[in-house]
């Protein structure tokens, strides 16, 4: 938009109560290894993980997780500096032309898909330049309900035009149909024309709805949903079995082209004392399968990490007093001892509670519905939220932007904030939306997935609106179900997260476009034309203090009408197991499994 334990581990890893647990209950099934000398590293999903393998009908970090294994962009985040991009798909990085309105890409070679019965003998072809136009064009199908259309709207030259042709009433899409800004040079030569130089342009070309597909296996299947259960790409792996809720396993592409681990010097020096750079120069991936589990619920996931079943795992705030010592932030010496490392990794994050600014409630941006949602905001404790349920290793800021990145707030508080608790001001707020003393309010129903600590967030969540007199009612589904509800607006007040698919501000901004409403990312259908002038102008500007100056005033425009409240961003803790080589997680993007390596050895 972005995710227990050692064989023959003493219980000393683990505290009395999950002692009992392991000796009362089996553990969650994984998958077993096909072959006693395969290289099978096993990794966790944590929720009920993707609903779909296509990289269109995607938007999840789930999706992004399992799709990235399978499929190829043509640009891909960097390992050793997941803040940079270089090539995968191409030879080369792209060149700029006519001051970045402009861009000229040549296809690396050898690069093929996978096998697969659409392909003439079932062998898979060499990828070329109507690979990567046909991709493209995919995302303009409303057979796939636009959900990723954001990403590109108002960006190529004629590509809006082909959009609506394509899907005016009674219209056959014709993936043939030339769009003004796809430029055929030859099969690995193309130019991609702009319509204005759009700053995130090449971002996008590295995110995961834009991978390249084959366009023979799509149309193999009559009903476009089945290509996302049966999948053909270019990535380091190829589906094995996909049982939605549960299990997806990959194997290794035997075909896959040649890409290298990353060399000495990308590496800093602190990755260096870590090993990181071992495996310099290396051809990937290094395993033979990989097989992901989907979990709803920590306790499984924690136990099978601490049997040393899953490489890795992102420590669960309710267990991270179990692993790390809290005031130094430093690992237990009894997992040290065992080869556990841990790594922390501050995310580009954006945790809310959003709004359904359609919703006749709680929407609208006259008086009362604003004033309302000020309310809202200034009875919840994010501090307590923190505290409670995030071990306090958040940072509570104003507006959607996270820190690190050009217009987030100065130590979190913007000019304007609604941020609690201030009860006083919220039965103010509430008295002048209409409902003194929360008279005349009905009960206000919250989406939020099931899993974690989220029931007792909800809790909190309630007792805090009820000191307000407002009342909530708490709606937990699983998280593709939460998701489908935002899509189809039903969901009044929902809660998720998001971290920036980029590190520019202009990601979460884009969350509050007007044009982006759900399915797109604007699940907050929030639709102010002054805001809507703005991001349009700052999407088209390089880094620089006038776009500063632009950001600060859309998001304090975002605060004023405040359709979500928030936000937090977390500091993730991994631990990882010893027989899992060269891991840095990172969720920054989700294609860096092919440079892990196990050591079965170690286990």
């Amino acid at each position: 938009m972005f995710r227990t334990t050692l064989k023959n581990a003493t219980q000393s890893l683990i505290c009395p109560v999950l002692a009992g647990l392991l000796a009362a209950a089996p553990l969650a099934a994984l998958p077993s290894s096909a072959e006693a000398n395969e290289k099978v590293l096993q990794l966790p999903i944590r929720t009920d993980g993707p609903k779909t393998l296509d990289p269109v009908a995607g938007s999840t970090t789930y999706e992004n997780m399992a799709v990235s294994q399978i499929f190829e962009t043509l640009l891909e985040n960097k390992y050793a500096n997941p803040y940079e991009f270089e090539p995968r798909l191409l030879a080369k990085l792209p060149e700029r032309l006519e001051d970045g309105k402009r861009y000229r890409f040549t296809l690396k070679e050898g690069v093929y898909f996978h096998d697969h019965p659409a392909f003439p003998d079932g062998k898979g072809r060499r990828m070329v330049t109507d690979d990567v136009f046909y991709s493209l064009k995919r995302i303009a199908d409303g057979r796939y309900q636009f959900k990723n259309w954001w990403l590109l709207e108002n960006t190529i030259l004629g590509f809006d035009e082909f959009k609506e042709s394509q899907n005016a009433s009674g219209a056959t899409f014709d993936y043939d149909a030339p769009v003004e800004g796809f430029v055929k040079i030859n099969d690995r030569e193309f130019e991609i024309v702009l319509r204005e130089p759009v700053y995130r342009f090449l971002w996008v070309l590295s995110m995961f709805q834009t991978s390249i597909v084959p366009r023979e296996v799509v149309e193999h299947y009559d009903n476009p949903d089945d290509f996302g259960f049966n999948p053909a790409g270019t990535g380091p792996f190829k589906l094995v079995d996909f049982t939605p809720r549960r299990r997806l396993i990959v194997e290794r592409n035997e075909n896959y082209h040649e890409v290298r681990y990353p060399a000495r010097d990308e590496w800093s020096r602190d990755d260096r004392r870590a090993r990181m750079h071992m495996a310099a120069g290396e051809r990937v991936p290094f395993v033979d399968r990989i097989e992901f589990t989907m979990y709803v619920e920590d306790q499984p996931m924690w136990l099978d990490f601490s049997r040393g079943r899953i490489a890795y795992v992102e420590v669960p705030p309710e267990y991270f007093d179990q692993a790390f010592i809290r005031q130094t932030r430093q690992l237990r010496p009894e997992f040290a001892q065992r080869g556990i490392t841990y790594q922390a990794n501050e995310l580009l994050d954006f945790i809310f509670r959003g709004f359904n600014m359609d919703d006749p409630i709680v929407g609208g941006l006259d008086e009362r519905g604003r004033k309302l949602r000020q309310a809202i905001n200034l009875a919840i404790d994010l501090d307590e939220f923190s505290e409670a349920f995030y071990n306090g290793l958040t940072v509570q800021y104003d507006g959607p932007i996270p820190p690190g990145l050009d217009g987030h707030p100065e130590g979190g508080r913007a000019p304007v904030s609604y941020r609690g608790p201030n009860l006083e001001m919220a039965r103010r707020k509430l008295a002048e939306a209409g409902y003194p003393g929360g008279r005349g309010l009905p009960q206000l129903q919250f989406y939020t997935s099931l899993g974690g600590n989220n029931a007792q967030q909800v809790e909190m969540l309630r007792r805090h609106l009820a000191r307000v007199n407002i009342r909530l009612e708490p709606i937990l589904v699983d998280f593709s179900t939460l998701i489908e509800a935002t899509n189809n607006r039903r969901a009044q007040i929902f809660g998720f997260a998001w971290s920036s698919d980029y590190p520019d501000a202009e990601n979460n901004l884009a969350l509050f476009y007007g044009p982006n409403e759900a399915p797109g990312s604007n699940h907050y259908n929030y639709k102010n034309p002054e805001y809507d002038a703005l991001y349009e102008r700052v999407r088209v500007m390089e880094p620089g203090p006038e776009r500063t100056a632009l950001y600060e005033k859309m998001r304090d425009m975002l605060i004023e009408d405040a359709p979500f409240v928030g936000s937090m961003a977390r500091t993730r803790y991994y631990l990882v197991n010893p027989w899992a080589l060269n891991m840095r997680p990172t969720e920054r993007y989700w294609s860096w499994f092919k440079y892990v390596d196990v050591d079965d050895s170690k286990r």
